[in-house]
């Protein structure tokens, strides 16, 4: 993640500098806020805090008693927390299988921006997932498992390599891993490093950042007992065909794996060092 740290680190200093051009999105944030306000009839709308920011995450009870735990879940590039079909489906169904969710918003870049233009925004990604954590520990769960879509799992994974989480285990849909240039190495080199429970979701069809970089992630995990790799045929990235198979796949997944591991806060320093 070195390379990744060092974008981060620049692009932050040039904002310190007075140039604010890598500033999240607050209006975009505000506007999907006031449109998931207004159509909400799952779940309620929550306000968390990271620093002095506020931002929407949207919580959904068990129908039953006996929570297993929460799982947080986190959108993909210009989403939001309520997005169809795969951060709905998920944060709906697991609540129906004793599973809380909260789905949160993570910060935004303006329309059309890509994936490069949003590492700047990692570390403000990293301090929303603490204050998810901090909330659903605040509710008492014991079980915590963060679910990451595209770019959210790439922030799930800066978010580990950085600090640490206290959760429990790790899924990753779509998880992009370039394999273009020497960015690679950054979704790969912290794959080795994880030594909690995760579930690595793709489509056949995918982007070829995902798919090209499957069995690489594979190899990358080999030394975790807990890693497990999934293809869902026929998918591409945005799993329009059949996201509830993504869903149940990952309730089995939780079912077997997540409810019996311990948290994970982990010390990530390589070995060698």
């Amino acid at each position: 993640m070195k390379l990744l740290r060092a974008v981060v680190f620049v692009l932050c200093m040039g904002y310190l500098l007075g140039d604010v051009c890598w500033a999240g999105d607050e209006k975009r944030e505000a506007d999907f806020a006031e449109g998931i306000n207004k159509t909400l009839t799952i779940g309620k709308a929550v306000w968390l805090e990271s620093g002095e920011k506020k931002f929407l995450g949207v919580y959904t009870e068990t129908e039953k008693a006996g929570t297993k735990g929460v799982v947080i879940i986190l959108h993909d590039m210009g989403g939001h927390p309520d997005q169809r079909p795969l951060i709905y489906g998920l944060r709906v169904f697991l609540p129906e299988h004793n599973w809380a969710t909260l789905s949160l918003q993570m910060p935004l870049r303006e329309v059309g921006a890509g994936q490069e233009d949003y590492y700047a925004l990692f570390p403000e990604a990293a301090a929303r997932i603490r204050a998810g954590i901090d909330y659903a520990r605040s509710g008492g769960a014991e079980n915590i498992i963060v679910a990451g879509y595209g770019l959210g799992g790439l922030m799930s994974v800066y978010a580990l390599s950085e600090q640490g989480l206290d959760i429990n285990a790790l899924v990753t849909i779509s998880l992009p891993a370039p394999i273009t240039d020497n960015k690679a190495g950054q979704t790969l080199e912290f794959i080795k490093k994880i030594n909690i429970p995760m579930l690595d979701i793709y489509g056949a069809v995918d982007v070829p950042d995902v798919t090209q970089s499957a069995r690489d992630r594979r190899l990358a995990a080999k030394e975790n007992a807990g890693y497990r790799q999934i293809r869902i045929d026929d998918e591409g990235h945005a799993y329009l065909h059949d996201e509830g198979l993504v869903v149940k796949r990952i309730y089995s997944w939780l079912g077997v794996t997540a409810e019996t591991a311990k948290p994970g806060n982990y010390d990530i320093t390589p070995q060698n060092q």
